[in-house]
């Protein structure tokens, strides 16, 4: 499902730096989904309703185990920052044997004025509890959610306080519900029967999707398409909150339909604390949002002869301690 996003010849050739230049759409989707949540809530009683019929919950968080014993806690000064982690996957959430093609904690400052979005390799070469070493994202194959979630706490050391799950089944909806978006095309090509010409075009759900897929006739291959990706999400975003979009009645709602059905999360967040969470996001403007990838050197091979990123174990370190201090600011993200 999310591998049109990313091909795997490409990415075993990549160079690190670009890697981690890269920009998950899947993250920018979920992000909206949420802030949807409290748009509806802000402004019809009936759309609240709408995401709470849509939203799913599931057990996507691990248990103390037998013993009783607790994960990471945060520090007394940090209490009010959040840390959510989203999960982009190939079979429905929850399910073991699943892979997790897009992992990526949002963390949330204390004082509601930034947001760090930190993407997590899949490949990424980690102690997986249980599991010894293995890609990252087989801890979602092995164990779902859960271990998924363990192994980051493990990881960077914070608690991690909600899953969400989402895919791109509502994507061409999102699009359509708008009415289309004004995209900005840096580079021309022709993908998916469409032509795309350089300068400002107009897309539907149909167009929007072909435009953000291409990647082999760009100039920098996947760094163009992402640099596609983040130009639809611009677009998305913004006539997401136009006029023309919250005045509209019928509009909202489709909208809001389309981008809450198909959003899993956790047993813990209920609908009024999205409510709560999007609302206190709601002053946020694109220099608010900072993109960054978890540390690793290079390349490597595993001892069963699988593709990996080699884990950075100081930057995951000082990554986990700008985190647990809620001090993002103070990290530096070598991409």
């Amino acid at each position: 499902m999310l591998d049109d996003f990313e091909d795997t010849e490409t990415r075993a050739t990549e160079p690190p730096k670009r890697r981690r230049r890269r920009r998950t759409i899947v993250v920018a989707l979920s992000l909206v989904a949420l802030l949807v949540v409290g748009v509806a809530a802000g402004y019809l009683l009936l759309l609240n309703q709408t995401v709470a019929n849509n939203v799913q919950h599931e057990s996507l968080l691990p248990q103390p185990d037998a013993g009783g014993t607790p994960g990471p806690t945060k520090k007394p000064g940090t209490k009010d920052a959040q840390n959510i982690l989203f999960i982009g996957s190939d079979a429905r959430a929850g399910l073991a044997g699943a892979r997790s093609d897009v992992i990526v904690l949002m963390h949330v400052a204390g004082d509601r004025k930034t947001v760090t979005l930190i993407h997590f390799p899949r490949d990424l070469y980690v102690d997986i509890p249980g599991r010894g070493k293995d890609k990252i994202n087989a801890a979602f194959a092995y164990g779902g959610s859960p271990l998924l979630v363990q192994t980051l706490q493990n990881l960077v050391g914070v608690p991690i306080d909600h899953v969400a799950i989402t895919n791109f089944d509502g994507f061409k909806r999102m699009t359509d519900a708008v009415g289309g978006v004004n995209v900005y095309v840096e580079e021309p090509s022709t993908s998916g029967g469409y032509t795309f010409t350089k300068g400002y075009q107009q897309m539907n759900g149909a167009q929007a999707l072909a435009f953000v897929r291409e990647r082999k006739q760009l100039s920098e291959g996947d760094i163009s398409r992402g640099r596609r990706q983040q130009a639809f999400i611009k677009a998305l975003l913004l006539k997401s909150l136009s006029r023309d979009v919250l005045t509209n009645p019928v509009k909202l709602a489709q909208f809001v339909d389309a981008g809450t059905q198909n959003l899993i999360v956790d047993q813990q967040f209920s609908v009024g604390q999205m409510r709560s969470q999007a609302l206190s996001l709601r002053n946020l403007r694109g220099k608010d949002v900072r993109f960054i990838t978890a540390p690793f050197t290079g390349f490597g091979t595993s001892p069963q002869g699988a593709s990996i990123d080699i884990l950075d174990e100081p930057g995951m370190q000082a990554l986990g301690q700008a985190l647990q201090d809620d001090d993002l600011a103070s990290y530096r993200d070598n991409g």
